[in-house]
């Protein structure tokens, strides 16, 4: 077992967040003066929140109003500002609504799209990944991971799949 929750946000996601902030800064896509929006059902977001509070980078988070309560206390004790969005359209409304805020004024935003965007599984790929294989001393038959957007069940199942592709993967759906 690979246990994340010691990440200053508490989960895997905290390299998610962080690794789309770097490409959009890096890439030119998010410059002084933006604000990051991104659409999340809670741990992405999190991650997103303590990084932008250390960066000093305002962040807007569309999160489905059913969302925990303890969620969105963390959410806002890291300062973000919080759009809560239809519960019934679960993260599809979410994202929905983040994109009408960002095509409203596109200047303004960074939208780094968590379900769409390459960073995502691509940091699994390159850091979480090496480590299991390296920490696991090359000895796994099988991986076994909780979905969400899928990025770090995809990255990491990819750089598995490249070292011994007999390694089984599977993916987990919270109900």
């Amino acid at each position: 077992a690979k246990i994340e929750g010691l990440n200053p946000g508490g989960s895997v996601k905290d390299r998610t967040a962080l690794s789309m902030v770097m490409d959009g800064i890096r890439e030119g896509r998010l410059r002084r003066g933006m604000r990051i929006l991104e659409a999340t059902s809670g741990n992405t977001g999190i991650g997103y929140s303590w990084i932008c509070a250390a960066m000093g980078i305002g962040v807007t988070l569309c999160v489905p109003a059913n969302a925990s309560p303890e969620r969105f206390a963390i959410l806002k004790a890291h300062g973000a500002e919080i759009v809560k969005t239809d519960p019934l359209e679960a993260t599809d409304g979410s994202q929905r609504i983040a994109r009408e805020i960002k095509a409203a004024d596109p200047e303004k935003w960074f939208y780094p799209d968590q379900y769409s965007n390459d960073a995502n599984w691509r940091v699994h790929f390159q850091t979480t990944g090496p480590e299991l294989w390296e920490q696991c001393e090359g000895q796994i038959d099988y991986f076994v991971a909780g979905l969400g957007t899928g990025g770090t069940f995809s990255g990491i199942a990819k750089y598995l799949k490249q070292m011994n592709p007999k390694i089984q993967c599977i993916g987990v759906d919270p109900y």
